[in-house]
């Protein structure tokens, strides 16, 4: 894909979470890289959706210097440490969703408590912790990519494709844009449900065992999947 397109995608991307009732007003962007060419594309900070083309994307390099558009969303800093510590990522997006960021805002991973959930987030979907007040102070966005990341370093994060940022909101991600906008968009019904599960039980998680969170995630994903077909 090359740059025009790339810019064209991600723009249709950031209109999808519009589409999709994820965002309002200018909260949330969407990223994808090149990675041949060591390019990020990102939404502009600052500009309502409405406003926005896709000549407006931010194209920045790896240490997230302007190359042509206007100037990038305020959290490009959190996608870079991602797509810096993460190669098999090729876009990432970033909401205010209400469920999943009443997670982030309790502070609490969602438990796996269906196949729903199984069938696209290999376990737990965890929520970092609160960042110290001398890393917001010395550089917020950065130390908060970081800590995301070091949360998966011991991970695959293709397998995991969402983390929720404590008192913050969700990020998701996947191998391009488009997955990386799926995840959000699953995440917040996986997180409505998993309240709602909670809220009928009494507050007390019904874990799905393990046993059934492997089946249902390996028989989408992996060398053995068997759960799509393609027509021909």
């Amino acid at each position: 894909m090359d740059m025009k397109a790339l810019k064209q995608d991600v723009y249709d991307k950031n209109l999808e979470l519009v589409r999709k009732q994820l965002v309002i007003y200018t909260w949330g962007n969407v990223s994808a890289i090149d990675s041949e060419k060591k390019r990020v594309v990102i939404k502009p900070k600052g500009i309502e959706y409405d406003d926005l083309t896709a000549d407006d994307m931010s194209v920045v390099d790896m240490e997230g210097n302007l190359i042509e558009g206007l100037l990038p969303s305020v959290d490009l800093d959190i996608h870079l440490e991602i797509y810096k510590h993460f190669p098999t990522i090729g876009g990432i997006a970033h909401t205010h969703s209400t469920w999943a960021t009443a997670w982030s805002q309790a502070g609490k991973g969602i438990p796996v408590l269906g196949t729903t959930h199984a069938d696209h987030f290999y376990g737990e979907i965890p929520c970092t912790r609160q960042l110290t007040p001398e890393e917001v102070a010395e550089d917020y966005e950065r130390h908060l990519g970081q800590l995301i990341c070091k949360l998966f370093e011991d991970r695959n994060p293709l397998e995991m494709g969402a983390v929720l940022a404590a008192g913050h909101g969700p990020f998701t991600w996947g191998k391009d844009a488009a997955a990386a906008v799926e995840h959000s968009v699953i995440l917040e019904e996986l997180a409505k449900m998993a309240k709602l599960g909670l809220d009928i039980n009494g507050g007390q998680p019904v874990l799905l065992p393990n046993h059934m969170i492997t089946k249902h995630y390996t028989r989408k994903y992996g060398a053995n999947a068997y759960f799509y077909q393609e027509k021909k």
